[in-house]
């Protein structure tokens, strides 16, 4: 069974904490170590000087009077401190009565400075002192010993302390580690209670923010913020398929009425092809709706790859001004055409920017009555491409002209039969404009026609285009109604 994350952390604190505890102490125990060599020697180095001190005040005075100072000395000091000084000849000036015991011998003191050695003097440690002194002439070896068991016991106290409070410091460390862990994966739970609670039905519900503004608080709100994409795309989606569904809806039932009424009796051969003529036209649109539809779900789900290569502007603009010529003589309108005298060269996928100019053509031609005018301009601009569709329609009102390019949206005043289409043409063409990197906007006003504007960066020109080349070769895909 995998640990939870309030176990793992305080294992993981309990592991940090022991370490941290075993090496603390064991910088105090090598400090206290330090210490008491120190202060044993310090102390064994002072006594040394005094012992060298009354040398110097009765070496004058004679061997005997040397003697005699040191055994008063000797009977001074009461801490446990011995001495012993040996003469020029080597013999024994004075010893305490426990250099007398047997012992393993000391090593030669050197001829300047003090030698430190650790001896037992009757199962006592004591920490000696050597030092061999010239005094009047005369050279004497001086040992000053002082016992090292209080601070050897002081040590071991140290120690003992440490084996005892360890482990217990250390559990109770963990125990308060396991009770702030919990206290700080609170708000976490809380979290996910409140994420649990989320669904299809209530997406609109989001998670309630922490008080203090730390990770967890940006974790929140990233999670927000990632609900509030979820429910657009999923209100986008829904809006989506029903509007696909409606709109598909009445192209197949006008299908099945025309179907159904040809075959109630028998006709004459010129109105089973007027209704076989009306069957095509709603298969036709149905079979637009559908394209439109695939070209978007493909876009979603980013399985639509453009084939991009640096291409001259002019050869598509006049291509799709062709055609949208004859739509616009077809309905009694005047076209007119202005491109760039230069080569402006972008890069792109020549067939869907093709598709897009032909989509906001036929829109203007569509919502621009008899008499009217729609014209195409193409110039630079700032390292920019620009691209104007212009038309003397019914215009947008300002509160249908944000939503233009939104899926299935059609105005208002354009929700009539005598204008069909989906709705979906000039989505696809913002998403072929940004997919280019580029930008396509709407200006407009109600009765004053409509301009659209596309605006796409610029690459250097190559010489080797051919500026009259055609950039459409699949004859197929040249009409794209919307």
């Amino acid at each position: 069974m995998p640990l939870t994350l309030r176990a793992r952390l305080t294992f993981l604190y309990f592991v940090v904490l022991a370490a941290s505890f075993a090496v603390f102490f064991w910088i105090c125990d090598f400090g206290f170590q330090r210490s008491i060599e120190t202060t044993v020697n310090d102390a064994s180095r002072g006594n040394l000087e005094s012992v060298r001190r009354v040398i110097t005040n009765s070496a004058a005075d004679g061997i005997s009077e040397v003697r005699k100072e040191l055994t008063e000395l000797s009977s001074v000091w009461a801490n446990g401190a011995l001495f012993e000084v040996a003469g020029q000849d080597g013999e024994w000036l004075f010893r305490s009565p426990r250099f007398l015991s047997p012992q393993f011998p000391l090593p030669e003191a050197d001829n300047e400075g003090i030698t430190f050695v650790t001896v037992n003097l009757e199962m006592l440690q004591y920490r000696i002192a050597r030092e061999r002194v010239t005094i009047g002439g005369k050279t004497y070896l001086i040992d000053a010993a002082v016992p090292t068991e209080p601070f050897d016991q002081a040590l071991d106290n140290f120690r003992a302390i440490e084996r005892e409070f360890l482990p217990l410091l250390v559990v109770l460390a963990s125990l308060l580690g396991y009770w702030l862990s919990g206290r700080a994966l609170t708000p976490v739970n809380r979290i996910i209670r409140s994420a649990e609670e989320v669904g299809v039905q209530n997406l609109s519900r989001r998670l309630e923010l922490p008080r203090a503004k730390d990770e967890l608080w940006r974790l929140t709100e990233t999670l927000n913020a990632m609900l509030d994409r979820i429910e657009a795309s999923v209100k986008r989606i829904t809006q989506f398929t029903a509007d696909a569904s409606h709109d598909l809806r009445t192209p197949l039932s006008l299908i099945r009425t025309h179907a159904e009424l040809a075959l109630r009796r028998p006709r004459a051969e010129s109105e089973y092809r007027e209704a076989l003529a009306r069957i095509l036209v709603a298969s036709e649109e149905s079979g637009q709706l559908i394209d439109h539809l695939l070209t978007l779900a493909r876009a979603d789900a980013g399985a639509t790859q453009l084939k991009m290569e640096a291409a001259g502007m002019n050869p598509v603009v006049r291509k799709a001004s062709q055609q949208a010529r004859l739509w616009a003589f077809a309905k009694g309108l005047r076209f007119e055409e202005g491109l760039f005298p230069g080569f402006l060269i972008v890069r792109m996928d020549t067939f869907a920017m093709a598709r897009l100019f032909l989509a906001v053509l036929d829109n203007a031609v569509k919502y621009t009555p008899a008499g009217g005018k729609v014209s195409v301009r193409l110039y630079s601009e700032n390292d920019h491409a620009i691209v104007e569709i212009a038309d003397t329609g019914i215009g947008i009102s300002s509160s249908d002209l944000p939503h233009v390019f939104d899926r299935f949206f059609r105005a208002d005043q354009a929700r009539s039969r005598e204008v069909p289409g989906s709705g979906l043409g000039l989505s696809i063409a913002r998403w072929i404009a940004e997919m280019h990197k580029g930008s396509i906007v709407a200006e407009s006003k109600l009765g004053g026609g409509s301009v659209f504007r596309l605006a796409l960066p610029l690459v250097e020109a190559d010489s080797q285009l051919d500026n009259t080349a055609e950039p459409l070769s699949r004859k197929s895909r040249t009409s794209v109604p919307t």
